[in-house]
């Protein structure tokens, strides 16, 4: 079983795709009786000039001036953007973003990071290394990537509402780190009473074979459920071939799905064939949140 939800962190930047993730840990950590923490960095390394730009007693203004900024900003943004009588409670410590983060996520056993992501539209930036991109690598708890949306596409005083989650996907390749992380989406199904469908994308195999592996892959996704999960919620198994990434996001899209849930085997291996290509592929491509469950 995993661990239960019991305390979220939701770095903030301040940025539009920040907006959708507070509203989802907010609405998560409502649900959960959650104890959720806002997080931002105060990133004094982005300006170096400012080391040269007199004294040191300006640089530690300009510092104080800095922090001071950020933490009326972080108070603001958490005041206008809090359910009612929700009030988080709120770091501003000063390093580097994803040092922070992750530290912060370390010492204080968080089981859940809530981050925004741009999606596809902000592909070079994720591929380049993203503070998102390298949390959900290096993180060792789960993180969820809650895709932004346009100012075109958020009606006004518009909210996630985690309350709403009615379907539910779940991604596995059959192995040890998929079938931990299937407990994961089983009880947030459970939670919701949301229908929970499980996928396996059958790649790299002849059209001859491909009825044979898919029946034997059929076997094995319906042989994973156990009868007493099939009374608790509603669940599906689908066996789709082609290439993984693509194929898991197109049957979100075809689902309308509220959630995705993938394992990611390791901390350090961004090239690795699950994380790299099909978990990292759907939080670029899909258009729904993606919880990748660190096993």
């Amino acid at each position: 079983m995993h661990e239960p939800i019991e305390r979220i962190l939701c770095p903030i930047d301040f940025s539009e795709f920040s907006v959708p993730a507070y509203d989802y840990a907010c609405s998560l950590a409502q649900h959960y009786g959650a104890t959720l923490y806002v997080e931002h960095v105060v990133e004094l390394w982005r300006y170096p000039s400012a080391c040269f730009a007199g004294s040191a007693d300006d640089y530690d203004r300009f510092c104080e001036s800095l922090t001071n900024t950020a933490i009326e900003h972080l108070k603001s943004f958490v005041q206008s953007h809090s359910p009612g009588g929700f009030s988080p409670p709120c770091v501003l410590p000063q390093g580097t973003a994803i040092d922070c983060i992750l530290s912060f996520a370390q010492e204080e056993a968080i089981n859940l990071i809530v981050m925004g992501t741009h999606g596809v539209r902000g592909f070079d930036r994720l591929a380049l290394g993203s503070v998102t991109e390298k949390v959900l690598r290096k993180a060792r708890c789960s993180v969820l990537a809650v895709h932004g949306k346009s100012e075109s596409e958020v009606q006004p005083g518009a909210h996630w509402q985690t309350n709403e989650l009615r379907e539910i996907l779940f991604c596995t390749d059959f192995s040890d780190y998929s079938n931990r992380a299937f407990d994961y989406a089983l009880s947030i199904a459970t939670e919701y009473h949301a229908r929970l469908t499980l996928v396996h994308v059958v790649e790299g195999i002849s059209r001859l074979h491909c009825a044979e592996n898919t029946a034997k892959c059929q076997e094995l996704l319906d042989r994973l459920v156990p009868e007493s999960a099939r009374q608790n919620c509603a669940i599906a198994t689908i066996v789709r071939s082609g290439k993984a990434y693509a194929e898991i996001s197109r049957l979100a899209q075809e689902n309308h799905a509220d959630l995705v849930v993938m394992a990611v085997h390791g901390r350090n291996t961004v090239d690795s064939a699950v994380f790299g290509s099909t978990t990292y592929r759907v939080v670029l491509l899909g258009n729904c949140p993606v919880l990748a469950v660190h096993c």
